[in-house]
């Protein structure tokens, strides 16, 4: 019962982890990468769907993204949604094909992106401490409905700590990873 609430725990903070690394690969480093429009919807015969769904996403050199939309029509859509997007850029088309040039990121940007991408951090780390919180809440529930002794309660609190311990220093490595890929020129 304990190693199932302490496997249930760890598998939730992974998943915060990973939670993070997605939010972070949508801020934009001065490189460009195919990530940058995952989030970006479509409206596509009705519905909204992903960029990715309706268009091909390449990137060309350093700073250009190349969106190839599969059917001709869907041009104009895309243009709209990347406008409308938090990218920030202004989209050139070529015929069927549409490119995103991404400006050189100032310093002054790059310290904002900064303070976003700690944000974010800050953000892992209270879903992580969260799913501790959960964690002992549930091992002094079984200790009151007396299937767990009191120091099994104190073992398994400490387990979980060191537990979180653990993905804590993950989410500040991820976090320096980010910071260092955003101060680079």
């Amino acid at each position: 019962m304990i190693d199932e609430i302490r496997k249930d725990a760890a598998e939730r903070m992974k998943k915060s982890i990973e939670v993070l690394r997605q939010n972070l690969s949508k801020i934009r480093t001065g490189r460009a990468h195919t990530s940058l429009v995952d989030h970006i919807q479509v409206p596509y015969y009705g519905s909204d769907v992903p960029l990715t769904q309706v268009a091909s996403v390449a990137v060309t050199d350093a700073r250009t993204l190349t969106i190839t939309p599969w059917e001709k029509n869907m041009v104009a859509p895309i243009e709209k949604a990347l406008m409308a997007s938090d990218l920030g850029v202004t989209p050139n088309t070529a015929g069927t094909t549409i490119r995103i040039i991404l400006p050189p990121l100032t310093e002054e940007r790059r310290r904002d992106l900064v303070k976003v991408v700690r944000h974010e951090g800050e953000n892992a780390k209270v879903a992580v401490r969260a799913i501790r919180r959960d964690a002992n809440d549930q091992f002094k529930q079984l200790e009151k409905e007396k299937l767990i002794s009191e120091d099994q309660v104190r073992k398994a609190q400490d387990d979980i700590q060191k537990v979180t311990d653990d993905h804590i220093a993950q989410v500040d490595r991820v976090l320096e990873e980010k910071e260092q890929e955003l101060m680079q020129i």
